[in-house]
C-alpha cells in the first residue's frame, strides 16, 4: 500500500464513528515518517467537499487540521452539491460528487452512471473546450435537481 493510502486510511480510522477529528499535521507526519506536505496532499485530494468533508486548517505553533464529515439530510446534501458546482465543473469533479452521493445512498448507481454519461467529455466532445465545463455544470445541476424532485 502506498503512503497516500496509508495516510488516508489512518485519517479515515480517526474519523470512524465521529463527526470530526482534529490533529496536528507535524505530529501525524512524524508518526508516519513522512513530510508534512504529504499529509496536505492527501487531505486536499481525498477529504474534499465533493467527497463530503469540510477541512479547516490553522497554521503556526498551535496549528491544527480539523476534518469534519458533512452531516445533513439527503435533500440538503443534494442542494449543497448543486450550489457548490458553480459556473463550471470538470468530469473528475462530477465523478467525485456522484460517488459521494452513491456512497451516502442518495443516488442509485444506475442514476449516477446515467448522469456521468450525460456530462462526460465524450458526450460533450462537440462543445469547444473553453465552454465544455460551463455546459457540463448546467447539465449536471439540472440532472441533480431532476433526481431530487423524484
Amino acid at each position: 500500500m502506498n503512503l497516500s493510502n496509508v495516510i488516508a486510511q489512518m485519517i479515515s480510522e480517526m474519523l470512524d464513528g465521529k463527526d470530526e477529528v482534529e490533529f496536528r499535521r507535524n505530529t501525524l507526519a512524524q508518526d508516519l515518517g513522512c513530510v508534512p506536505s504529504q499529509i496536505n496532499y492527501v487531505i486536499s485530494s481525498r477529504f474534499t467537499p465533493e467527497r463530503g468533508y469540510i477541512v479547516e486548517s490553522r497554521r503556526g505553533g498551535g496549528g491544527f487540521i480539523r476534518i469534519a464529515k458533512v452531516n445533513c439530510n439527503g435533500e440538503t446534501l443534494l442542494m449543497h452539491v448543486v450550489n457548490s458546482v458553480g459556473d463550471s465543473i470538470d468530469e473528475a469533479t462530477c465523478r467525485a460528487h456522484l460517488a459521494n452521493l452513491v456512497y451516502r445512498e442518495l443516488l442509485s448507481k444506475r442514476d449516477a452512471k446515467l448522469i456521468l454519461s450525460a456530462v462526460s467529455d465524450s458526450c460533450l466532445r462537440a462543445v469547444d473546450a473553453e465552454t465544455r465545463d460551463k455546459v457540463r455544470a448546467l447539465i449536471f445541476k439540472q440532472l441533480l435537481i431532476t433526481v431530487m424532485n423524484n
